[in-house]
């Protein structure tokens, strides 16, 4: 496995990362890792690996898109000294284009994610041992579907950025395609973005198999 005893592992992003996490850092008592992939990640960790003790922190922030990490990186992610960086973000970027068509301010165009989320890698990767990078998603089969197409797009700079910089890479759009040939999106999320337990679930199992975790 990727991660080595006292590793801290720091996830970020929207509201599928945030769930309730704990304000103004998500990691202590009282389910402080709130009920998203992050927590069931966190619980999975400490339960097979218990001799690492490995740390695992949420800061993820419902609505976020890659602007707003830009402007919280500093204080959400470096000062926070992390060993590993997970990120999701990428979902609103997309979904403002579609749910809120006449307010362009809202949207995030390709070449502003790309060169957003290009430079949060080269102000991380220099201070960590590496980053994983989850792809945003839309769960609609259907690809020619307008939403679920600009999202592929959107997946592939992800994908692009993680060869540039030789980092962990994972294609939760793919998993979530693989998952609905044998059940209906609407099983998992009403909205088509924000997953039930059995949805984090398959998001956290998808983040172990990336980085090795096999127990």
């Amino acid at each position: 496995m990727l991660f080595e005893k006292g590793d801290k592992i720091l996830f970020i992003g929207d509201s599928i990362s945030d769930f309730d996490r704990a304000r103004p850092v998500g990691e202590g008592l009282f389910n402080a890792w709130g009920t998203s992939y992050v927590a069931d990640v966190g619980a999975t960790l400490a339960c097979a690996y218990p001799e690492l003790g490995l740390r695992v922190v949420n800061m993820g922030i419902s609505g976020n898109q890659v602007r707003d990490l830009l402007a919280r990186w500093k204080s959400d992610v470096l000062d926070l000294k992390p060993d590993w960086v997970s990120v999701l973000i990428g979902i609103n970027d997309v979904w403002r284009q579609f749910d809120c068509p006449q307010m362009p301010e809202t949207h995030v165009s390709p070449e502003e994610y790309r060169a957003g989320y290009e430079e949060l890698i080269q102000r991380t990767l220099p201070l960590v041992k590496g980053m994983v990078l989850m792809t945003p998603y839309f769960m609609e089969p259907n690809r020619a579907d307008p939403m679920r197409s600009r999202m592929d797009q959107y997946g592939q700079i992800v994908r692009e950025l993680a060869q540039r910089h030789g980092l962990v890479f994972v294609d939760l759009q793919a998993g979530w395609d693989q998952l609905f040939q044998h059940m209906h999106p609407c099983n998992i999320a009403w909205d088509r973005i924000h997953p039930n337990q059995i949805g984090h679930m398959h998001i956290a199992r998808q983040f172990l198999r990336a980085v090795g975790a096999t127990r």
